[in-house]
């Protein structure tokens, strides 16, 4: 079965006698080491994913980190001291990634760049991302640009408290060999600041807010559920509410709130009741 409406699929092209996917395409955003990618992994594996060769995969993961921009040489030498802000929207390569998403939701293949994250630098190779049925797309700023907002058929944010993304984020970049007192100063410099005006603000386009990330895991039981429904051919009640009109503006908890503290937020979807990066 189609795995959007009709309505939503595109008509004719070149391709439209070819048999793809359209994938469902779920956004998941949250502050800096507030546990987006491992969120992700989390669904993967519950999903029985991540064993599956990458090019079988019917759920996939990507992440706005590969589409940092190429950097001019001032650029790089200013992030190789922890003076570039790599927290704010004109750090993003907007078009390719939109570009690159809009390809991926017409089912077609695509390649992803690769970046180093360690020379701040866009490598030559390039990552080949075949058709899936679900794809992942988790990043600080996914909800920020509203043309590549508006793709995602599904939004999650990932809340987790700020002393611990700042903890966790600490501990990763001394991994790395960096300096405590540059992780710092780069943190209130740029990260905080970010973050309150860039990335908190889009929370509220959250079809679903996740608290403590991947230790909430009665909320990822619900998404995983949810995926399974769509991979299944299972989404009707979800079809017909999204074109009839009838999707509501929900703001009630999960099951069992009390111990998750899982929130649907305001948003238009209502069916969820059946690393080595740097951010």
């Amino acid at each position: 079965r189609p795995l959007v409406p009709p309505a939503m699929a595109s008509a004719g092209g070149p391709d439209a006698e070819r048999p793809h996917p359209k994938p469902f395409l779920i956004g998941v955003s949250g502050g800096t080491a507030s546990g987006k990618s491992t969120v992700c992994e989390k669904i993967m594996e519950l999903l029985g994913q991540n064993e599956v060769e990458q090019r079988q995969r019917k759920v996939l993961i990507l992440s706005q980190d590969s589409f940092y921009k190429v950097l001019t040489a001032e650029q790089q030498a200013k992030a190789l001291k922890g003076q570039y802000n790599f927290d704010h929207p004109d750090a993003f390569d907007n078009d390719l990634m939109h570009s690159t998403l809009k390809n991926i939701v017409e089912g077609k293949t695509v390649e992803v760049p690769t970046y180093d994250f360690v020379t701040h630098s866009r490598l030559a190779e390039t990552t080949v991302v075949y058709p899936a049925d679900v794809v992942l797309f988790e990043g600080i700023l996914v909800f920020y640009n509203q043309d590549i907002r508006d793709m995602f058929h599904l939004r999650l944010f990932v809340d987790t408290d700020s002393d611990v993304r700042l903890s966790r984020r600490v501990l990763r970049d001394m991994k790395r060999g960096r300096d405590l007192e540059q992780i710092l100063t780069q943190y209130t410099t740029f990260v905080k600041p970010a973050f309150e005006e860039f990335c908190l603000p889009t929370k509220k386009y959250a079809d679903v807010i996740i608290p403590r990330g991947v230790d909430n895991m009665v909320a990822i039981n619900l998404i995983v559920q949810h995926i399974q429904d769509i991979l299944n051919g299972d989404i009707c009640k979800w079809q017909r509410g999204a074109l009839n009109g009838h999707s509501r503006t929900y703001k009630r908890p999960f099951p069992e709130q009390a111990e998750s503290g899982a929130v649907l937020a305001p948003g238009k979807r209502s069916h969820l009741e059946s690393s080595s990066r740097p951010h």
